[in-house]
């Protein structure tokens, strides 16, 4: 496999996985509705540049997500190339980036992305998907982590993924505190292009049985007033580290993708706190102690 035909094949992949995921989503929510738009972008030196499928739900199961691929090329900013890991001032990208936060505080969020990249005579892949919950229901987290661990068997990836993942997604002006519960996340993977790009693509077939049997178990799970204050409290600790710690945040604003599109990942509705102080011996303060690297 070359690198060409590598990236024609994955950026046709991510469009196919966007309709499968779309097509699952609408299964959980018929008042779902949906927003397309297909957007193009101009690149560093104002040429065209290519640019992407951003598809936008509403509904009543689920509040808000955002499944979106895009591929771009072009000239780029010199002076954030040198923050990249390739050569030159010409880049490609093609990638999934979703995130679903649903209505009800039982059922978790989730974030996942896979993505290819090029620049100049570098290329990589990068990805992963880790989930957000809001209750401790903890077989829910061991069957998030172990579809990721068996998905990673063959590959003998897991153990270093899911340490990648605890590393990154987390709060580090919140004493370190973790997004979530943490999954796989992994990046610049650029060896040997077939089987890096097969593992990649296998890898990414497995988000939906990774999730979507969670939201079946829990989504007509009945909830207080405790369950949604605490969801939007860690809604707005998901949205700190959006803004100040996310490099795909950055990756995009800086290659000049849609900015709609990007921030699609940020909830409807979130809450802000002085000090959010959970009652003693609650669901919640049982799962605000969860947000920390745990074996599931």
């Amino acid at each position: 496999m070359n690198l060409e035909k590598a990236k024609m094949d994955f950026s046709n992949h991510v469009k196919s996985l966007q309709n499968e995921i779309c097509d699952t989503l609408r299964t959980f929510d018929p008042l779902l509705t949906m927003t397309e738009d297909k957007w193009d972008r101009f690149d560093f030196n104002d040429a065209p540049g290519g640019g992407g499928i951003t598809r936008y739900f509403q509904g009543d199961i689920i509040e808000s997500a955002g499944v979106n691929t895009s591929e771009i090329f072009g000239a780029i900013n010199p002076e954030f190339s040198k923050h990249l890991s390739g050569t030159g001032t010409e880049l490609w990208a093609s990638g999934i980036s979703l995130i679903i936060h649903p209505r009800n505080p039982r059922v978790p969020t989730v974030h996942a992305n896979f993505r290819m990249i090029q620049h100049g005579s570098k290329h990589w892949f990068g990805g992963g998907a880790d989930l957000t919950p809001f209750y401790p229901h903890l077989d829910d987290f061991a069957h998030f982590h172990g579809v990721w661990k068996k998905a990673c068997a063959p590959y003998g990836c897991y153990e270093e993924m899911k340490k990648t993942c605890d590393n990154y997604f987390v709060n580090k002006h919140r004493d370190n505190e973790m997004r979530g519960v943490g999954g796989i996340f992994f990046d610049h993977v650029s060896s040997d292009i077939k089987s890096d790009f097969d593992q990649v693509i296998d890898l990414s077939k497995n988000f939906i049985e990774s999730y979507f049997p969670i939201v079946k178990k829990r989504v007509n799970e009945k909830y207080d007033k405790a369950d949604e204050d605490f969801m939007l409290y860690r809604r707005g600790r998901y949205v700190e580290f959006n803004l100040i710690h996310d490099r795909g945040t950055l990756f995009g604003l800086k290659t000049k993708g849609r900015t709609q599109s990007i921030f699609v990942s940020l909830p409807p509705r979130c809450t802000f706190h002085y000090d959010f102080l959970c009652e003693k011996n609650s669901a919640q303060e049982k799962m605000n102690k969860l947000y920390s690297p745990h074996n599931w």
